[in-house]
């Protein structure tokens, strides 16, 4: 024991630096585990072997999405409940100008293309009033678009393919959904690595002083890195419930314990980010059940134009090219349909109220599907975070032993 202490008392900076690389390499073990978690996004290294890396997340942002996308669909929107939160009258007022404007083109460039002898004819103030005549309409037409809608939306748009199909196509999106609500639990780690790694640190000094052995000091440093990664990633979900040990010690898993605050978080990305209004008109014009749309909005063109005709078409036109006109007038009308609809943006968001639909139902969750928003980018590659925290503390310990040698 006495040369034990002269032997500190000779070398005592180098032991008292031990736990403090120890706190270091735990520090960075956690730091290198979270950045493999997101980055980079594309796969970096030889392709088709094991010489690289890409990003958890965005590696299997498939998986995720779809999962994602299950927890959203299932628990936490209501597609009817949104659509039938807007009021026809009130949206129609807000697009009122380029509702109008949309009409007065496509009547014009529909007569003319149709029944161009007619419509030339026509002095400008009679054709001014053919058009306020058609336009006279367009609130009873936004109401039947909306009427139907709002009873056929699961057959109009599918929100899982549009959801998956944007999370998928757009990695740092998905990338960003989940960074963003999980910054305090990702900082929550590396602080563990500090903390667990000074107090293995304390022991492996004690250790390295009793035995002299070379490969205490990088057998310690690898345990550091596979034990603090495990148990950091441990405490971010468990226990799910709060725990009492002491009177002033509960144990409560740190996401579960920000719910309140994950869920504003998660509701605000998903409102401004995913089910956006061009997201969703690019998904119910050109996604799988678009034609189902079109048709929708064929139809109510068509029984415009057929209330219209006795004014607007000559008699002598003929069946198969009032067909023309009428399939000529549905597709200008879908063609300004997204256009025309952004100018009512500011009024849809906040009548669908998207954000508060996913805040309030995710703390509505169980522990154990609440988890499930976040477990699963984990879960799937979890070991290879440990074992990379593993070997990188190794490595720093055989640097240690190098430097308490020389």
């Amino acid at each position: 024991m006495g040369s034990v202490l002269a032997d500190f008392a000779e070398h005592w900076p180098l032991y008292a630096a031990i736990p403090f690389v120890a706190a270091l390499i735990g520090y960075l073990t956690k730091r290198v585990a979270i950045e493999m978690m997101f980055r980079p996004l594309e796969f970096l290294g030889i392709p088709r072997t094991f010489l690289g890396w890409q990003g958890v997340v965005p590696r299997h942002g498939g998986r995720m999405a779809a999962i994602a996308t299950d927890l959203l669909t299932s628990n936490l929107l209501d597609l009817r409940e949104i659509f039938a939160r807007i009021d026809p009258a009130r949206l129609t007022r807000e697009i009122e100008q380029p509702l109008l404007r949309a009409i007065d083109d496509i009547a014009r460039d529909v007569l003319a293309e149709y029944q161009p002898r007619i419509w030339e004819s026509l002095p400008p103030m009679a054709q001014a009033l053919v058009i306020k005549q058609v336009q006279a309409a367009a609130p009873r037409l936004v109401r039947e678009l909306m009427s139907e809608l709002r009873e056929n939306v699961d057959e109009v748009l599918d929100v899982k393919h549009m959801i998956v199909q944007d999370l998928t196509r757009d990695k740092a999106l998905l990338v960003r959904l989940i960074r963003e609500t999980t910054r305090p639990e990702m900082a929550f780690i590396a602080r563990c690595g500090i903390y667990f790694g000074f107090g293995l640190g304390v022991v492996q000094a004690v250790v390295w002083a009793l035995t002299k052995n070379p490969w205490v000091l990088p057998a310690f440093g690898g345990c550091i890195g596979l034990l603090t990664d495990w148990l950091a990633i441990k405490l971010i979900f468990v226990p799910r419930e709060p725990v009492r040990l002491l009177p002033f010690l509960t144990l409560h898993g740190k996401f579960q314990r920000r719910r309140a605050e994950v869920a504003r978080q998660y509701g605000e990305l998903i409102a401004h980010e995913v089910l956006t209004l061009p997201n969703l008109l690019d998904a119910v014009l050109r996604g799988p059940r678009s034609d189902r749309l079109v048709a929708m909005v064929r139809r109510i063109v068509s029984a415009a134009v057929d209330e219209q005709s006795g004014r607007l078409v000559s008699a002598t036109i003929g069946a198969a090219r009032l067909r023309e006109m009428k399939e000529r007038a549905a597709t200008r009308a879908l063609e300004a349909l997204p256009d025309t609809v952004r100018h009512a943006e500011g009024y849809l968001t906040a009548a669908m109220d998207v954000a508060n639909m996913v805040e309030q139902r995710m703390l509505a969750l169980t522990p154990q599907e609440y988890e499930g928003l976040l477990r699963p980018a984990f879960r799937q590659e979890e070991w290879k975070l440990i074992a990379v925290g593993g070997v990188i503390g190794f490595v720093v310990g055989e640097l240690q032993v190098l430097l308490m040698l020389h």
